[in-house]
């Protein structure tokens, strides 16, 4: 059994703590959109039908159109993006990886998993959280150096000027892309990984066929050919994040970095704070690595007032 890891999430074991019924709560320990896309009718041959080619292969237009990924780049969807991590290690014969912390730990356990020594010295794979998880560090392109880079852009949907997607075609490139978090579906599972046709075709042999569901690929191929929700989307979350700092800031926070779906804050001490917002029902991240930070992602639209009293 694998050791557990420090996340976000954990609202039944906050519930169990603090009280309340878990409809009373609002967990702001993750980084996902709190106005999720609307799937509306989804018809029942895609719930009573093996995924067909032909909805994959939509999916997969849908997001080299969405992502501007270049022509000759493949593109592999799994049941999110934490799948592709787990896999990904076994591409390459175990070497050293480079992966700077703080950052988001499953990189790391997957690669220890598959044997590989993490350590920054002459690495032969280099992971880059692109924004960064938690402090929304961006990358530049002369910061990754190793002969193989793996650029996790989960968060970087709110900003998809400053994507690394282009680098794919230096044939030692994986980008990876998280469907979940900026259409506010984490429950659908879903996630893609795009790079050279020969790392992609490897991967897609270890995560087996018909490994992304038929409601996820008509869900997915949905939102992906909608320019406008997302446009529209990153106005939203942009305007509520200025408004989340200014309340953090009238309580003394200060604000370290994030990215539009979430924000870190250092504040006094990170326990206490968690556990004040907590009386109000309302959930945050903390870390075992900083007694000052706390991560806070977006309450939904009718949640502020809420939130506000916790604070």
């Amino acid at each position: 059994m694998s050791r557990h890891r420090d996340h976000g999430g954990g609202l039944d074991a906050a519930v169990a703590r603090f009280g309340g019924e878990k409809s009373d709560w609002i967990d702001l320990s993750t980084g996902i959109n709190p106005t999720a896309y609307s799937i509306g009718e989804m018809p029942p041959s895609v719930w009573e039908a093996l995924p067909d080619a032909a909805a994959q292969d939509s999916l997969i237009q849908a997001a080299r159109a969405f992502w501007n990924v270049p022509r000759g780049a493949s593109i592999l969807a799994a049941p999110g993006a934490s799948a592709l991590i787990a896999r990904l290690p076994a591409l390459w014969p175990k070497a050293r990886v480079d992966i700077r912390t703080p950052t988001y730990n499953e990189h790391a356990a997957a690669f220890e998993a598959h044997g590989w020594t993490v350590d920054g010295t002459a690495p032969s794979v280099q992971v880059a959280v692109h924004p960064n998880n938690p402090d929304g560090r961006l990358w530049r392109a002369d910061e990754l150096t190793a002969p193989i880079t793996i650029i996790d852009e989960s968060f970087c949907d709110v900003m998809p000027e400053m994507s690394h997607i282009g680098r794919v075609m230096d044939g030692h490139t994986i980008v990876l892309k998280s469907f979940g978090k900026f259409w506010g579906l984490a429950g659908l599972r879903l996630g893609f990984a795009i790079g050279a046709p020969e790392w992609i075709n490897r991967l897609s042999t270890l995560t087996g066929p018909w490994a992304v569901s038929g409601p996820a690929l008509a869900i997915g191929t949905k939102a992906l050919n909608d320019p406008d929700w997302a446009m529209q989307t990153r106005i939203n979350l942009a305007q509520s994040c200025d408004k989340m700092d200014v309340l953090m800031k009238n309580k003394g926070a200060k604000l370290i970095g994030g990215t539009d779906l979430f924000r870190l804050y250092d504040v006094d001490n990170a326990r206490a704070f968690q556990d004040h917002l907590a009386k109000g029902r309302v959930w945050s991240r903390i870390f075992p690595y900083s007694d000052r930070w706390v991560r806070l992602g977006l309450p939904a639209a009718d949640r502020w007032d809420q939130f506000e009293a916790a604070l």
